[in-house]
């Protein structure tokens, strides 16, 4: 007999009712509602290849609504992704289990991102659309030609940063992205309307849109939408219009489907209401032969592509690109660049010196995409090989995001999860607020993201404390897989911006300086001195009784704070330590050896102190500032708290 697609979609309903109660917890409303437009979407519409999850020119599928994550562990499962067994459906929520409460991108072959906090999924969709279209513009739709669905409920709609990615999505005209809205008007309090009376339609018009409403348990309606969809000149936002926990009779339509488990009495109602007497994580042979078939749709558009790949004269750059590997003249060009800079010994702002380094990489690693959040000329992101990407041409290399920086930052994690580019761009660094939970990501996912953070301190000066970061660097510090590059000048900035780019699985910060600084690197060395995260700058002339440590700008202060300190024949040394996370995973030795053992410490950097007490280890003082700045001349801010280098030298004489 002939399957159903009722009775497939069934199945997705099935294992997500079940999954969730033998859980104990999960969301079962959404993957029950939505069956039916994914049933419609995987079994139709979708190119991708459960046996090669890494096909480069599969359609791509976000799941942004991550709550509901067991629909897209039930659509792996029946599909055919062989890491997703029957067994893993069954540890759903469990230590050690694929299948987290939240799709979690590395867990499984066909999670594409990881997604639960709302509108991030949506945010990464538009970076991954943005990326699609910018690799056909490099190599032709014959080996890059495909769509990015994501499926969003009404609180990723809800969310700020949606606002921001759909925006962007509008103006660059993403027409190969479709976000499937699961119209199903509830949320965990209730109705949508006890906090939402907008009419999204209408919002999503306004950005530039194409709209699309459908019954979205009707899978004639959906398909012919879908393919209405996928030939539209813009995005589209496909209206589903659903009951939530459909198949649930007691319940289904209720906030009581959407965080919880059904209950073994309403989940006995549900098989009687769906025709479905079969036990948990049962699914008939016909129904998952029916879908095992689905899957392999893409295998023959697969072995086309390949084909097609294999006589391409681009092949080697598309598949360097795609693996993500540096040139092999990167490394060389970076060495004879750090070689000029130790001749010139250049004063400048690092985020000068940044752009200059910038200059050296975008000519060589020609994979980079650029951008700023309206902030190109203070950020100084772009340079001589980056032309603006604009809705006409994608053959440029820099994003113009806007005053967008949450949906930038997302945007950025889809482009690299899509694979084939390195993103970077930037803002101010106070603004990694704004920024935060999307580099969050970016660091549990283990993505490549650069993040060019500007005006750094009290530093940028009269803009004042609105403008100032204090607490960031700190904050930032805490957050796991992370790297915070805090470079002194100019070739600490490359070294960092190197470093950077080689780590292939953690986003970074360069938090850069508005003020200029002079240079504190003067000699060549051939081995990258900011890749252990820190070293000695200056040596002590004589017995060492004082070790100063800083970062950045502070660098400066504390090499004019020794000199106080030598005149008055007290030893000094200092420790340049650009990155605490690349310092901490050095070698005992090497790290006691940095530390040294004067009876001195003291830390001096512009910022909150929080964190330092680990490297002073009770034997000295950590300057920094400990409340808001101050709209000044900068060099008076630095006055005001203290961040001299009389006060470095004065709190050395304090703890001899």
């Amino acid at each position: 007999m002939t399957v159903s697609n009722r009775q497939m979609a069934n199945a997705i309903r099935a294992l997500s009712m079940d999954a969730v109660q033998k859980a104990k917890s999960g969301h079962p409303g959404m993957p029950m509602g939505m069956a039916d437009v994914a049933t419609t979407l995987f079994t139709e519409h979708l190119n991708y290849n459960p046996a090669d999850s890494h096909w480069p020119d599969r359609d791509r599928f976000v799941l942004s609504a991550g709550h509901g994550s067991m629909l897209i562990y039930s659509l792996l499962y029946l599909t055919g992704y062989a890491d997703m067994t029957l067994d893993q459906l069954k540890t759903f929520r469990q230590l050690g289990a694929k299948t987290a409460g939240h799709p979690e991108f590395g867990h499984a072959s066909g999670i594409e991102t990881t997604t639960g906090p709302l509108g991030q999924g949506i945010a990464n969709a538009v970076g991954m659309a943005l990326a699609e279209k910018l690799l056909a513009t490099r190599y032709g739709d014959d080996l890059v030609d495909h769509y990015t669905y994501a499926l969003a409920g009404d609180g990723c709609l809800m969310e700020g940063i949606c606002q921001e990615a759909i925006s962007l999505a509008g103006h660059l005209q993403l027409s190969k992205l479709i976000v499937l809205w699961d119209d199903n008007g509830i949320s965990i309090d209730g109705p949508v309307e006890l906090a939402e009376s907008g009419d999204q339609i209408k919002r999503f018009e306004a950005a530039g849109w194409h709209t699309l409403s459908v019954d979205g348990h009707h899978h004639g309606a959906v398909s012919e939408a879908m393919r209405k969809a996928k030939n539209s000149d813009r995005p589209t936002l496909l209206a589903c219009k659903t009951t939530i926990g459909y198949g649930a009779p007691n319940k289904q339509g209720t906030a009581a489907t959407h965080g919880a488990p059904l209950g073994d009495e309403e989940i006995a109602a549900a098989r009687d209401y769906l025709e479905w007497p079969h036990a948990p994580f049962e699914i008939p042979e016909d129904i998952l032969s029916a879908w095992r078939d689905a899957g392999r749709r893409g295998q023959a558009t697969q072995e086309a592509w390949q084909t097609r790949l294999e006589s391409a004269a681009q092949k080697e750059q598309f598949t360097q690109d795609m693996s993500g590997a540096l040139p092999a003249s990167f490394a060389e060009a970076m060495n004879v660049y750090r070689k000029h800079l130790a001749e010139e010994q250049p004063t400048l702002a690092t985020r000068q010196a940044s752009q200059k380094a910038l200059e050296v990489i975008n000519g060589s690693v020609l994979n980079t995409i650029g951008g700023s959040a309206d902030l190109t000329g203070s950020n100084n992101t772009n340079t001589s090989q980056t032309a603006p990407i604009t809705p006409e041409d994608f053959s440029g290399r820099f994003v113009h995001y806007g005053v967008r920086e949450h949906g930038m930052a997302a945007a950025m994690n889809g482009i690299a999860l899509h694979g084939g580019l390195i993103p970077y761009s930037g803002t101010f660094f106070v603004f990694t607020d704004y920024c935060r939970p999307a580099i969050r990501m970016a660091a549990l996912m283990k993505q490549r993201v650069i993040h060019v953070m500007t005006h750094d301190s009290i530093g940028l000066g009269e803009d004042g404390p609105t403008h100032q970061p204090i607490e960031h660097l700190a904050s930032l510090r805490a957050m796991p897989n992370l790297l915070v590059f805090r470079p002194a000048d100019a070739m600490e900035t490359a070294e960092c911006w190197q470093l950077a780019l080689e780590c292939e699985d953690k986003p970074s910060i360069l938090a850069l300086t508005r003020q200029g600084l002079a240079a504190v690197r003067t000699e060549y060395s051939s081995e990258n001195l900011c890749a252990r995260g820190a070293y000695e700058i200056a040596a002590a002339d004589g017995d060492a009784q004082v070790t100063v440590f800083a970062s950045g700008s502070e660098v400066n202060i504390a090499l004019e704070a020794r000199d106080v300190l030598q005149a008055d024949g007290i030893g000094t040394r200092v420790v340049s330590m650009p990155c605490w996370e690349l310092f901490d995973q050095q070698a005992a030795d090497y790290q006691e050896s940095i530390l040294g053992d004067t009876p001195v410490r003291i830390s001096v950097e512009a910022g909150s102190t929080f964190g330092w007490e680990k490297y002073l280890q009770g034997r000295g003082t950590a300057i920094g500032i400990e409340s808001f700045g101050v709209s000044a001349p900068y060099k008076d801010a630095y006055a005001h708290f203290g961040l001299t280098p009389d006060a470095v030298a004065d709190a050395a004489r304090k703890w001899l």
